[in-house]
């Protein structure tokens, strides 16, 4: 079982005047406002992430804390229907948080954050015998791990975690936005590092962040991966492997999604070849790992290749 943690919401998505999501800059207008038409899609990196693995087959669960408004149970039944495990999930009467989307000509996404009062940032730690049964991976990341005092819970979390010897994978997905005090973020995310095996960031997130692959597979993780947008994805091991595999041509739409739909096909990968360990990752080889990367690469190109975050089922990357 992999235990998905942090945040669902919902992304706004500008659409043009016939219904399709915007990639110029231009959204259809509301009553003649010049107001963008926007668009509600079910995300959250997190919860893209436990989408995208439960579409690709491997047994996942959710855990993180969701409205009982419209949205949340909205966010629970795209769960369910992907087959994710929801036992985790608390529930409560704030708001879900709101994201809305800005997307450029390339089909970069932007985002701006409503986020006051929200129901996941009050996430509470929940005890060992909350999780399910057979838990080997637990994934963490994004807004989850900035927003207090939800952040310092997932923390405990994924400290906890690492300590029983799970095997933890940490996607910080920087939203600069929400990030009051950058300096100390950064000190943060250095303190993470030793509970983490498996780090995956955006160029864009280790640019901002500073450091490169090889100070932090120092500082505690086992394998860094980068992901370079069109360009592909770079493998960094704390045991020497260093390869890169190309990026999937594709129509771009847009690239919400893109990101987190690597966490899981990763995830999906490791799993899949029994390799959700320190140890069984330095077995894997450059082969083993150049396999998993190409899938998550095709995986991610797929994303890319609709509107929202749509990661592709099994079936769709046999």
């Amino acid at each position: 079982m992999i235990v998905v943690a942090g945040e669902a919401l919902i992304d706004l998505v500008p659409q043009d005047a016939g219904g399709e999501p915007d990639s110029g800059g231009q959204t259809g207008e509301a009553g003649g406002a010049g107001l963008p038409v926007l668009a509600p899609r079910l995300g959250g990196g997190p919860y893209n992430t436990a989408v995208a693995l439960g579409r690709l087959g491997a047994p996942v669960a959710f855990c993180s804390r969701v409205s009982r408004d419209v949205f949340g149970d909205a966010l629970l039944d795209g769960l369910r229907t992907a087959g994710v495990d929801v036992t985790s999930v608390q529930r409560g009467p704030e708001p879900t948080t709101l994201a809305v989307a800005s997307i450029g000509a390339d089909g970069s996404a932007g985002y701006s954050f409503y986020v006051e009062g929200t129901a996941d940032r009050l996430f509470e730690a929940p005890d060992h015998d909350s999780l399910p049964d057979g838990v080997r991976a637990m994934s963490f990341g994004t807004c989850s791990l900035v927003l207090e005092p939800g952040a310092s819970a997932y923390e405990e979390l994924l400290r906890r975690a690492a300590a029983s010897g799970v095997f933890t994978a940490l996607d910080p997905n920087v939203r600069a936005g929400l990030i009051p005090d950058a300096d100390a973020y950064r000190t943060r995310f250095k303190s993470w590092l030793p509970s983490v095996t498996l780090l995956k960031l955006s160029q864009e997130d280790a640019d901002w962040l500073g450091g490169t692959p090889h100070e932090w597979l120092a500082a505690g993780p086992a394998a860094v991966v980068v992901t370079h947008g069109g360009d592909g994805l770079s493998l960094y091991t704390r045991d020497g492997t260093e390869l890169r595999v190309p990026g999937e041509k594709v129509d771009v739409v847009d690239t919400i999604g893109a990101g987190d739909t690597v966490n899981a096909a990763l995830l999906h990968g490791l799993r899949a070849r029994d390799a959700l360990s320190d140890g069984a990752l330095a077995a894997l080889g450059a082969q083993g790992w150049t396999d998993v990367l190409r899938f998550a690469a095709r995986a991610a190109a797929l994303t890319c290749s609709r509107a929202g975050a749509e990661p592709p089922y099994a079936a769709e990357l046999d």
